[in-house]
């Protein structure tokens, strides 16, 4: 029965060290984290609809009409 004891209680000490070990580990990996991103999150990407990529289209296409105006000018 002593060795049994025995070997639950390493049992127990080593699950605590191995605990502490992971709890570490995350802490660091935490850290990494916030240095790899500064710290910020990406904001959420917003989806366009379709009219609006067409606006946006439209607008492009003026914009390159005027550049190729003043150079054909």
């Amino acid at each position: 029965m002593a060795r049994l004891s025995a070997a639950v209680i390493a049992l127990q000490k080593e699950r605590q060290r191995t605990t502490k070990q992971i709890e570490q580990i995350d802490a660091a990996l935490a850290a990494l984290g916030s240095l790899n991103s500064g710290g910020r999150r990406r904001a959420k990407r917003h989806t366009l609809s379709a009219v609006a990529r067409q606006k946006i289209a439209a607008a492009q296409r003026a914009r390159w009409a005027k550049v190729k105006a003043k150079k054909a000018a």
